[in-house]
């Protein structure tokens, strides 16, 4: 491979009706406050696809938990729309609300907040009463067995006060689980735990990915955001674009979210030219959809392919740095159509005069393409 290693697709959909299992569009949230009004949401449009795992990030005061809130019902929105599970949470009243969040979404809190006076067999079989899902035995089955898979058989008996906290935190997520929804939604779930019983947590909830589960992570853990394969990070109320965040990691929130705010999306057909050879250099380039094909020109004027990127690979970038022409041609795949965004000479230069990490972070792989470029070239 020349370039980046590819990042992992995920199943954001981009355009046209969604399909997707969580469907935000537009959504914002404002408060009244003592100091005057406060938006913690502004304008929020995400897509996340059934069988995802995603972490979301951000400093405090970001808007992560307000999006959890606006995603599980707890909290409505000021303004957009809230699609769930093919429902449109934003039209429920709060009975509909809470049966609708009670068949098709489990929550796992920071502090468990589990019922201090029910068992914890009681506890995990509570949301199945609410929900008058169930045999009565068949509740007492269903909680013994989710409590085996936490691995919290034996305690099922105990009060939540006669378990340590990762076992409290394990029995929050069978909880979760009793009516068996497509969704987990956690808030900072390991937060109060130790690091081998947050491990323990983490593989929990990769367990749950793989049986078809989509388990959305607010956590503010950099490692354990990681380990999800789609993050997503919020600023000022503002999702920043996540192929951006990825191709440029070390660029502060406060300069990702300008970025962008002054990113240009452009769609390619199959095969089209997205760079010319030997062009001056106008814009920095992330794929955000589909693939792009790298290629030198050769001396007898045909073309060699040298490289694919995918999502959250950048292009474009040696000649907006080092000055010159473009130094090879980007085209589509013709496979797919391909989306990317793009900023500007001015925006992108700009950018990166205000981080010297970034610029250097660049610069070093600049002269890791260029030696490769070379290497390419010599071997023609």
């Amino acid at each position: 491979m020349f370039w980046n290693r590819k990042s992992k697709k995920h199943s954001q959909l981009v355009g046209g009706e969604s399909t997707a299992l969580i469907d935000l569009r537009g959504v914002s949230k404002a408060y009244k406050t003592d100091a005057g009004r406060f938006t913690a949401l502004d304008g929020v449009t995400l897509q996340i696809g059934e069988g995802e795992f995603v972490s979301i990030v951000g400093k405090s005061g970001s808007g992560k938990t307000t999006l959890i809130n606006m995603l599980t019902g707890i909290d409505r929105p000021t303004g957009g729309e809230i699609h769930v599970a093919g429902t449109a949470v934003h039209h429920l009243n709060e009975s509909d609300t809470a049966t609708w969040r009670g068949k098709n979404l489990g929550v796992v809190f920071q502090f468990f907040q589990l019922l201090p006076t029910l068992t914890v067999l009681e506890n995990v079989m509570l949301p199945m009463g609410l929900c008058n899902m169930y045999t009565h035995q068949e509740r007492i089955e269903r909680a013994r067995h989710l409590l085996d898979l936490v691995g919290l058989a034996d305690e099922a008996d105990k009060l939540p006060s006669r378990l340590s906290g990762g076992q409290q935190q394990r029995a929050a997520i069978a909880r979760a689980m009793a009516n068996d929804p497509p969704i987990i939604a956690t808030d900072e779930p390991t937060g109060n735990l130790d690091s081998h019983t947050a491990e323990s947590v983490m593989h929990l909830f990769e367990s749950l990915v793989e049986q078809g589960k989509t388990v959305l992570m607010v956590t503010h853990d950099p490692d354990l955001a990681e380990r999800a394969p789609r993050t997503i990070t919020l600023a000022g109320g503002e999702l920043l674009n996540e192929h951006l965040v990825k191709a440029l990691p070390s660029l502060p929130h406060d300069l990702l979210l300008d970025a962008t705010r002054r990113l240009e999306t452009n769609q390619f057909a199959p095969g089209e030219m997205i760079i010319e050879h030997n062009a001056e250099p106008d814009k920095f380039y992330v794929v955000t959809k589909g693939d792009v094909d790298i290629y030198l020109p050769t001396p007898d004027g045909k073309e060699l392919l040298i490289d694919s990127l995918g999502p959250g690979q950048f292009f474009g970038e040696i000649a907006l740095v080092n000055g010159g022409l473009r130094t090879a041609q980007v085209r589509a795949s013709h496979v797919n159509p391909v989306e990317v965004v793009a900023l500007s000479k001015e925006v992108f230069l700009n950018i990166l005069q205000a981080s010297g990490e970034t610029l250097n972070e660049l610069v070093d792989i600049i002269a890791l393409r260029n030696r490769q470029l070379s290497m390419v070239g010599s071997s023609r």
